[in-house]
C-alpha cells in the first residue's frame, strides 16, 4: 500500500492506494480534506482504497469559494469517484455535513456503481444549538444574478468538543492555511448554492436504496440531530444509525474519532460481503442453480 499526496498548494486531496474496496470521502463546505484524514487512515489500514478528494473552490480564499458552485462541487465528486472505479469492484460514498449530501447525490445519480454510504453529521440545514438566529433565514437564500458579499463568520465551538483539536484547529483557520482546516468565514453565496444542491436532493431521498451508516451528535452545535432523523425516515434502503453522545458536528475529528472510525470500517467490511454474497447468488441463478 502506498500514499500519494498532491504537493500543490491549491490541492490537498489525498488517495491512498489499497484493495478492491474504495471509498470516497468529501468533506464539507468550506472544508478541507484534512477533516476526513483520520477516518481514511482507518480505512487504509483495513486494506481499503481511499480517495479524499478536494472539492473546486475549496483550500483557497474565501473569494475563491464565493466563485464556485455546487454544480463543480458535484464535478469534483464525480471525477474523483470515476478515479476510484478504475481499480475498485466496490465502491462506498461518504461525506461531512455537505459532504454528505453530495455523497447523497451521487448514489441518486451513479446507483449502479455506489454501493454503500457514510454519511457524517449530514446537513440538510443549519440548525444547531450554536448557529445565529439568521441562520433560519440563511436556509432559503438561493444564488442569484447580482454578487453576494456578506460572509459568515465561524462561531464556537468550531464544531468540536476536543478542546485541544480546537484549539489546533481555531489556529489554523486563523493562521490563513486554509488548506489545512478550512476558511475562517464562509461566503453567503456558497450557501445558497449549499441550499440549491440540498433542493435538487431531497425530492429523490427514497430512491437511495443503497445500505446507509449515519453518524451524528445528539448535541450537534451546527446541525440538530434532526437532520439524520429526516434521512433516516426517508432514505429508501437499509439505514444504520449511530448517535453520538460526547461530540459536536466535526465527528471526524472529535473526541469520539475513534469510535466513528470503528464504526465505519465495520460497515464498510459489512457492505463488501453482502455484495459478495448477492454477486455469488446471481451467479448460481445464471447457471440454473437453486437457491433458497
Amino acid at each position: 500500500m502506498t500514499i500519494e499526496e498532491k504537493d500543490e498548494i491549491d490541492d490537498r486531496s489525498m488517495f491512498v492506494h489499497g484493495g478492491r474496496v474504495g471509498v470516497l470521502l468529501i468533506h464539507g463546505l468550506g472544508g478541507t480534506p484534512v477533516e476526513l484524514r483520520f477516518i481514511a487512515q482507518g480505512l487504509a489500514r483495513a486494506g481499503c482504497t481511499v480517495y479524499c478528494c478536494q472539492l473546486a473552490g475549496h483550500c483557497g480564499t474565501p473569494e475563491e469559494l464565493r466563485r464556485s458552485t455546487w454544480h463543480e462541487w458535484y464535478a469534483s465528486v464525480e471525477a474523483a469517484h470515476d478515479k476510484l472505479k478504475e481499480q475498485c469492484d466496490v465502491i462506498l460514498a461518504g461525506g461531512l455535513s455537505m459532504g454528505a449530501i453530495l455523497a447523497l447525490y451521487l448514489a441518486q445519480n451513479r446507483p449502479e456503481s455506489v454501493q454503500g454510504l457514510l454519511l457524517y453529521a449530514p446537513t440538510l440545514k443549519l440548525d444547531g444549538w450554536s448557529m445565529p438566529w439568521h441562520s433560519v433565514v440563511l436556509q432559503y437564500v438561493r444564488p442569484l444574478p447580482v454578487r453576494l458579499e456578506l460572509e459568515l463568520a465561524e462561531r464556537e465551538p468550531y464544531g468540536i468538543k476536543d478542546e485541544r483539536v480546537r484549539r489546533l484547529v481555531v489556529s489554523s483557520m486563523q493562521s490563513g492555511d486554509s488548506g489545512g482546516a478550512g476558511i475562517f468565514s464562509t461566503p453567503l453565496r456558497s450557501f445558497a448554492h449549499f441550499n440549491s444542491l440540498v433542493a435538487a436532493v431531497k425530492p429523490d431521498l427514497g430512491k437511495v436504496r443503497q445500505p446507509t451508516l449515519i453518524v451524528h451528535p445528539r448535541d450537534d452545535d451546527m446541525a440538530s440531530l434532526k437532520n439524520a432523523q429526516y434521512l433516516q425516515a426517508n432514505l429508501g434502503g437499509l439505514v444504520d444509525t449511530l448517535v453520538l453522545d460526547d461530540s459536536y458536528h466535526i465527528v471526524t475529528l472529535d473526541q469520539q474519532r475513534h469510535i466513528v472510525a470503528e464504526r465505519t470500517e465495520r460497515f464498510v467490511s459489512w457492505v463488501d460481503t453482502a455484495v459478495a454474497a448477492k454477486a455469488e447468488r446471481a451467479t448460481m441463478i445464471a447457471k440454473g442453480v437453486a437457491v433458497e
